[in-house]
């Protein structure tokens, strides 16, 4: 399939021998792609090597039963089962499908392996992921208007007109480097360039928005989603998805500062002192077994069991299987959306926001009362797996006063900004303008964006330290309240804009 070039044969006594000694076979394709990317890219194939598809066949894995099964296809493609899952095998999938195609040595490549490649093993996860937030994430961000101007405010590229400063739409690249990074970019051909390679001239599509691994990239086959955002390519480890520096990449705040809250906490605490001596490759992952305390995936996504077998949480790769409420956003905490696509959304002020600014909830858009108790039942199971039912019940009670806390403290913070608004001291939505743009507006947007989701994170992840009162939390809440309150009089007793 593969026409091999003459620096391919010399290297063939230094890396195919891996594959002879192999007790799982490869296929002749990838075999010609190993015998040349051993050489050009050694530390892709050294993580393939090392991987679960290098080391089990499909069909070894569709064998297993019980709760150990790994893989959730009932079958696969023939020709699939027999040989390990390999270059030839992800990267000449559905060649027809993909944009990226293209002629390469004999065979028709393609350069990003898609959720819907992923899915001729993983059936069930590309399903649940596909209906998750996270697979919608570029989506969600992009196409809602009031969150391209909190974007356009923050990274936007500052210029001064007329003696008024104004952030006009970043680029591209920045916005690659920046807010889409984890969103997702869309992945396109634009055209090819003929490279000269050690193995002579060769032709290789131009892709924009490449490289990206953000959860709702979009993809040359119009899949949307990154399974390589968890599942670092090309070891796909289970460890390193368990393990918190994988969420840490996207969630260190202070906007979601999961990450920092949970090194601070007890549980991090644990994991950093005792993980060392933790299996994270364990599955099912048996609690008091192989962990004792939890990381972002034992609480999300993993499946779960005790020391009898019995299960605690199925696994799940749609994350908010076990949330109710969400705990960061435009403005409140608001229990989770229906939807995974929150563009539908509108607020009764027909604003594409979960609430509206007084905090009242989009309520026919959002899950209901009765699934947030089933979440949040779902959740407590993987609490109860380490602690009694007066802890669990003791935490989930704190945890929803933090909740109607920081929702008050960022109301009467939203009605001072509207006094603001009110007395033409600032231009917000009402007058037609951006509600992010001025220097105050920072200091109101300071106060949900920041400070009171720092203490939701703190609260909802069993302590953090000092971030539910001075790093980051309270006291930053209560002092930006103070200073719109404060700014507020003064320019009031003044007479002037802000302008």
């Amino acid at each position: 399939m593969f026409k091999k070039g003459w620096v391919c044969i010399g290297v063939w006594f230094l890396f195919g021998a891996m594959a002879v000694a192999a007790e799982v076979p490869v296929s002749d394709a990838t075999q010609e792609c190993l015998d040349c990317h051993a050489v050009f890219h050694p530390g892709i194939v050294a993580d393939w090597q090392a991987s679960r598809h290098a080391q089990v066949t499909p069909a070894q894995a569709m064998a297993v039963k019980g709760l150990a099964k790994k893989i959730s296809s009932t079958d696969v493609p023939e020709g699939l089962g027999a040989t390990a899952v390999g270059c030839a095998e992800c990267h000449t999938l559905r060649a027809e499908t993909h944009a990226d195609t293209f002629e390469h040595n004999g065979a028709e490549v393609h350069v990003v392996v898609s959720p819907d490649d992923c899915a001729t093993c993983h059936a069930t996860e590309r399903t649940e992921f596909a209906g998750n937030i996270m697979a919608h994430a570029r989506k969600n961000f992009i196409d809602n208007a009031l969150y391209q101007d909190l974007q356009r405010n923050i990274i936007g590229r500052p210029e001064v007109k007329a003696d008024r400063l104004e952030f006009k739409p970043a680029d591209d690249a920045t916005r690659a480097d920046a807010c889409i990074y984890c969103h997702g970019t869309i992945v396109s051909v634009t055209g090819t360039e003929v490279r000269d390679t050690d193995a002579g001239e060769l032709e290789f599509p131009v892709l924009s928005g490449w490289p990206n691994q953000g959860v709702g990239r979009v993809n040359p086959d119009g899949s949307a989603g990154a399974c390589s955002a968890c599942h670092t390519r090309h070891a796909f480890s289970l460890e390193m998805a368990r393990k918190p520096y994988t969420c840490k990449e996207c969630h260190v705040g202070p906007d979601v500062p999961a990450f920092k809250v949970y090194s601070a906490s007890k549980h991090g605490n644990l994991f950093s002192a005792m993980g060392k001596a933790w299996n994270f490759k364990a599955v099912p992952w048996t609690v008091g077994q192989d962990f004792t305390a939890p990381t972002c995936a034992a609480c999300h996504i993993s499946l779960l069991t005790n020391t009898d077998g019995e299960v605690i949480a199925r696994r799940t790769h749609t994350m908010t299987d076990r949330l109710a409420w969400r705990i960061f956003g435009l403005i409140y905490a608001h229990p989770q959306p229906k939807n995974p696509d929150t563009t539908v959304i509108r607020n009764r002020d027909g604003q594409p926001l979960p609430t509206d600014f007084t905090g009242k909830a989009a309520d026919a858009f959002l899950i209901s009362e009765k699934e947030m108790a089933v979440r949040r039942k779902t959740m407590q199971a993987v609490c109860l797996g380490c602690h009694d039912r007066s802890w669990v019940r003791g935490h989930f009670d704190k945890y929803q006063h933090v909740i109607a806390e920081t929702n008050d403290a960022v109301r009467v913070a939203t009605d001072l900004m509207g006094r603001i608004w009110k007395d033409g001291l600032a231009q917000g939505h009402e007058a037609g303008q951006s509600p992010f743009d001025e220097a105050i507006e920072r200091q109101w947007m300071d106060t949900w964006l920041f400070h009171a989701n720092t203490i939701r994170f703190a609260s909802a992840m069993a302590g953090g330290g000092d971030y539910g009162a001075f790093a980051d939390g309270r006291y930053h809440l209560s002092r930006k309240i103070a200073d719109l309150d404060d700014w507020h009089r003064f320019r009031k007793g003044l007479g002037r804009t802000g302008k």
